[in-house]
């Protein structure tokens, strides 16, 4: 909500920002001033992690620069930490950025090109696969 010209606006947050501020529930991984990492419900593959600055911006690129700067040194230890929990031969990066209007940054394991491939169908993984994920990243970022 913000005031402008003497009557209040509500905004809607993103998604996103819900997640952030507690709202909806989230697998965290990570968290600091300007960033937040967790896990993606609708996965690629299992470990795939979304960071996701706590500046609400539709578009990566509209970010302001000192997050774009920031994002991938805060990103960095979960790559790692991505590479060591899972069967994968690297973590992948990718900004696609459609289906939320928040700016955000997918890490996902990879061992082909195609496993970045949004195009195709996402896991539907349990509760406790997605716990168990999530304890495997903490585990190697520990």
């Amino acid at each position: 909500m913000f005031l402008f010209a003497g009557f209040f606006y509500f905004v809607s947050m993103t998604i996103f920002s819900k997640i952030i501020a507690g709202e909806i529930p989230s697998y965290k991984i990570a968290e600091d001033e300007n960033f937040y990492a967790f896990l993606d419900i609708f996965p690629l593959c299992e470990g795939h992690t979304l960071i996701v600055p706590k500046n609400e911006t539709d578009k990566f690129f509209d970010l302001d620069e000192k997050y774009l700067a920031k994002i991938l040194v805060f990103a960095k230890p979960i790559a790692k930490a991505i590479e060591k929990a899972f069967d994968c031969n690297r973590c992948g990066i990718s900004v696609v950025g459609l289906e939320v209007p928040h700016a955000h940054l997918h890490l996902v394991p990879v061992n082909h090109a195609d496993d970045l491939n949004f195009t195709r169908g996402k896991l539907k993984l349990t509760p406790e696969q997605l716990k168990a994920a999530q304890q495997k990243i903490l585990q190697e970022l520990a």
